[in-house]
């Protein structure tokens, strides 16, 4: 690194920790809170869809294990809410290396490895919805405990920071893994795989690294989730929404760049509410924003957002003639 790599890290953490001091209104601190949210869950997907090349349709799994996880050892045991988040994310990421073992063993990938982890995801979402210990259909509600060990806090400041502090250790994680040998065998892999094989690299330990790491993050996303809103269900925690959110941040934003989630969070947030505010009470005006913006993407700029930025940021001069060539 390469601290090149960092600067717009510090840059974009410094502005969001800094909005709560020039903004007061709550619906602009509770859009902030949820886009961070999402932009964890996106980093997750990132490092192993855009980074790895293993693309996934089932990030929910990892998401919802994360917040039922944390919210069965709170409500059930009564574990402290950072300790119950520390396990959650550790089944998360178990979950994540158990799913990849079983796909990558088989030689899975492509749209194959991604089929696969929707199926998984469908399962525990049926067997959630199920289940007594989980709270069935009805779901599982917190108890109102405001306090910082409980990780709920009056101000949604406060909430801001703490999602804000995690989606930093997410993205300094994402960069260090990125300038590692980790990340270059990586994209070795996503490029080749029979040649990153072929020059020594462990293909297997190096999807399964990939995904383990992948589900941890997305599983904080399910964690910071619960905490926020103290209520989840089946649907929410392992609904199809969650995986295609982790899906579109990073591809609107910059698939396999380290600040494509965040930025690719906030554009489609951003466009959302703002289609929201212009076309009044027109139900789902957010999601068609959605849906256009991903064709845009698609066939303009595949790079993502910040993929045609940088294509227009380096894209070459006119040459000028000088005054002797003109004449």
């Amino acid at each position: 690194m390469t601290r090149r790599g960092y600067l717009p890290i510090i840059l974009i953490v410094a502005i969001l920790a800094l909005l709560p001091f020039a903004v007061t209104s709550n619906v602009v601190l509770n859009f902030v809170v949820f886009v961070l949210i999402i932009t964890l869950a996106a980093q997750g997907w990132n490092l192993l869809g855009g980074v790895g090349g293993q693309s996934s349709f089932g990030h929910a799994a990892f998401f919802g294990t994360g917040a039922y996880v944390s919210a069965i050892l709170q409500v059930r045991f009564g574990i402290n809410a950072w300790v119950a988040t520390a396990v959650a994310v550790a089944c998360g990421a178990a979950v994540g290396w158990i799913i990849g073992f079983l796909s990558f063993r088989a030689g899975l990938r492509g749209s194959y490895f991604a089929l696969v982890t929707l199926a998984f995801a469908e399962v525990l979402r049926i067997l959630a919805n199920a289940a007594g210990f989980t709270g069935g259909a009805a779901g599982m509600l917190m108890k109102l405990d405001v306090g910082f060990w409980n990780m709920q806090f009056t101000s949604r400041a406060a909430f801001l920071w703490l999602a804000l502090g995690f989606v930093a250790v997410g993205l300094i994680v994402c960069q260090m893994i990125t300038n590692s040998r980790f990340g270059a065998q990586l994209v070795a892999v996503r490029e080749n795989e029979e040649a990153a094989r072929a020059l020594g690299v462990d293909v297997l330990s190096v999807k399964l690294k990939a995904i383990t790491v992948s589900a941890a993050l997305t599983a904080v996303a399910g964690c910071l989730y619960l905490q926020y809103f103290l209520y989840i269900d089946a649907n929410i925690a392992y609904g199809l929404w969650i995986s295609v959110e982790a899906l579109l941040a990073p591809m609107v934003g910059g698939r396999g760049l380290v600040l494509g989630p965040i930025i690719g969070a906030f554009t489609l947030h951003g466009l959302g509410e703002a289609s929201k505010l212009l076309a009044g009470r027109v139900a789902g005006i957010d999601l068609a924003v959605y849906g256009a913006v991903l064709i845009l993407v698609v066939a303009f700029a595949p790079g993502g957002v910040l993929g045609l930025l940088r294509k227009l940021r380096f894209r070459p001069q006119p040459v000028t003639k000088t005054a002797e060539e003109t004449a």
